[in-house]
This record gives C-alpha cells, sequence and structure tokens, in this order.
C-alpha cells in the first residue's frame, strides 16, 4: 500500500478539476467541436496523472500536469474559442492546475533540499542577528 504524502491532498484537488473540466462540456454551450475533444482528453490526462501521482509519486507527474496547466491556459487562442465561457472555464482551471502542480513541486523539492541540508534549515536561524 501506498505511503500517503501531505502533498498528495493537491493531487486529489486535481482530479476534482479533471471531473469539473470534463462535465465542463454539458454545462456550457457548445463553442466548437474542437473544445469539447479539448477539454475530455485534458480532463482525462490530468485525473490519469492525479491518480497515478497518489499511487506511486514521480516528478515527471507533476510537471505533466504544469504543462497541461499552461495548455489549458492557452488553448482557447490555439484553437479559436476566444471570447466564449469555455474560454473562461478553460483559463480557469488551467491557472489552478498549474499553480497546484508548481507549488506541490516546490513543496516536494523543498523537503528533499532540507534533508540534504539540514544545515540551512530556515527555523534554526536567529530571526535577529546577534551582536
Amino acid at each position: 500500500m501506498p505511503r500517503w504524502r501531505p502533498e498528495s491532498v493537491l493531487d486529489i484537488y486535481n482530479l476534482v478539476l479533471a471531473i469539473v473540466l470534463f462535465a465542463s462540456t454539458w454545462f456550457l454551450s457548445r463553442a466548437t467541436a474542437a473544445t469539447d475533444v479539448d477539454f475530455w482528453i485534458c480532463a482525462a490526462a490530468i485525473g490519469i496523472i492525479s491518480i497515478a501521482a497518489v499511487l506511486a509519486f514521480a516528478w515527471w507527474e507533476e510537471w505533466i500536469n504544469l504543462l497541461l496547466g499552461f495548455w489549458l491556459i492557452a488553448s482557447p487562442w490555439l484553437l479559436g474559442f476566444t471570447h466564449t465561457n469555455a474560454m473562461h472555464y478553460s483559463i480557469g482551471i488551467g491557472v489552478v492546475v498549474a499553480f497546484m502542480a508548481a507549488l506541490e513541486i516546490w513543496l516536494v523539492y523543498d523537503k528533499e533540499d532540507e534533508a540534504l541540508h539540514p544545515e540551512l534549515r530556515e527555523d534554526d536561524q536567529p530571526l535577529v542577528p546577534r551582536i
């Protein structure tokens, strides 16, 4: 059984966002067929990667989620569905997915950095320099 990491909650949030993104094609007025396909593919990829990250964390999973978040931000202009409700969903969910992936990358990197260099821990340093 995989060990629960505190950072895994961010992957659970990404999974919920993937479900919202997948279902949003039925809530929105149809922008284009490309919008539906884009949302379904991105939602499936984010969902699968988030489940995989909860079960067995690997660095590449968060980097892929970060790239998928950036793709969702850029896709309205690249696929031509600007000025639609789908654009707002795409950008909003993309920003949150990218933010959570970047946050998890930073949290895990910071934890590993503290483990490698315990002498640099911030909580061991005095707040005011001693004279």
